[in-house]
């Protein structure tokens, strides 16, 4: 028998069964992944300090004492401070005459409520700075920073026994944080969505793993299945970052209608644009994204008034069920996913599978867990 080839130094360094880490907005997948021995990371960009602190607490009344993370977001070129009135009168008046036009000519009505993305940490350095005083806090196993180096988190959270994890798209970008001390890198492809960079995951992995040393590299990038996991190791990961692998599971408190387009989309269906954000971001297609990529469009503004123009947009579309103007962030294993089945089935089945291409592969069995 051979060696579990999913028992790697990830596992080891959380004490968790399987290295698949699902990051998500929502703690009940949070709960699922986390119980199923996977690990969860719970993206709070959006949540107030309360609000954190709140879902940490909630998602600790579920899992005992098994380790997850949270996710925050330190991007450096957006204003240090000011209220959403403040930024909004800052948007560039091309950007803004044109998203103006864009609702007249498409008969869109303003939102009924409040747009959701109003609430995002990140459209200031400030907020985020005030949701890390509660993660730091609470003491949780992991702090990830999905934009933004975390280096000047090293200090305070490894006196409180918690890992920063740096996710990055650049090799240049993984050897500073590395030489930081970040006790894992995400390593982020091309094919992955959000905000990612220019290099495939392929790429990316393979050589922020050849100067990682003893640092787990979680590759980050399309994966959605079994076979990805079980390549990612192969490339010298340690684990795998998955998010859009769990936007239609039976758990995921996403909006149906988003359930339904995630399930029909394939690779084809998504965009990397930096229409939604103003940082370039893979979302699913839309009409927002037809109309600014016309001729004639202006260059999406930058962070965060782009995401402000977006954020009406986006809320208008959910609340008179405008389906052409709805998107969803989503990386290019999204064809893969077809059906809404329980997180912990997620789990389970993935690695199932990659267990099963490392013995199709070695034509030798792995050695049972104890």
């Amino acid at each position: 028998m051979a060696k579990n080839p999913l028992q790697t130094k990830l596992c080891d360094s959380l004490g968790i069964e399987y290295p698949i880490v699902a990051f998500t907005h929502c703690k009940d997948v949070v709960a699922a992944v986390t119980n199923a021995g996977g690990f969860a990371v719970m993206g709070e960009t959006h949540h107030t300090p309360d609000e954190i602190e709140a879902d940490i607490r909630w998602i600790r009344e579920k899992v005992g004492d098994k380790p997850f993370g949270i996710d925050l977001v330190f991007p450096a070129s957006v204003p240090a401070m000011g209220s959403i009135d403040e930024l909004k009168a800052q948007i560039p008046q091309a950007q803004r005459d044109y998203a103006e036009d864009i609702k007249k000519r498409h008969n869109i009505p303003p939102p009924k409520n409040t747009p959701e993305l109003y609430e995002l940490g990140w459209m200031t350095q400030e907020v985020p700075r005030k949701q890390l005083e509660v993660v730091l806090d609470e003491k949780v196993a992991v702090l990830a920073s999905g934009l933004g180096s975390p280096v000047f988190i090293l200090e305070a959270a490894h006196e409180r026994g918690m890992q920063v994890w740096g996710l990055v798209g650049k090799p240049r970008q993984a050897k500073r944080e590395l030489e930081a001390g970040v006790d894992a890198i995400i390593a982020q492809g091309f094919d992955a969505a959000g905000h990612t960079g220019a290099i495939g995951t392929f790429s990316i992995v393979s050589q922020v793993a050849a100067i990682a040393g003893d640092t787990p590299v979680i590759a980050a990038g399309g994966i959605t299945t079994g076979t990805h996991l079980a390549a990612a190791i192969t490339l010298g990961a340690a684990g795998v970052w998955t998010g859009t692998l769990w936007l239609a599971c039976r758990e995921s408190d996403k909006e149906m209608v988003i359930k339904e387009k995630v399930l029909r989309a394939t690779a084809e269906d998504t965009s990397h644009s930096a229409c939604v954000s103003g940082f370039t971001m893979r979302t699913l297609k839309s009409k927002w994204h037809e109309e600014w990529a016309k001729p004639e469009a202006p260059k999406p503004a930058p962070a965060p008034y782009q995401l402000l123009l977006f954020a009406e947009m986006k809320q208008s579309a959910m609340d008179w069920n405008l389906e052409d103007f709805m998107t969803e962030a989503a990386g290019q294993g999204v064809g893969f996913i077809n059906e809404m089945k329980p997180a912990r089935e997620i789990v389970f089945d993935m690695a199932e599978e990659a267990l099963s291409v490392f013995e199709d592969v070695t034509g030798v069995a792995a050695e049972a867990e104890e």
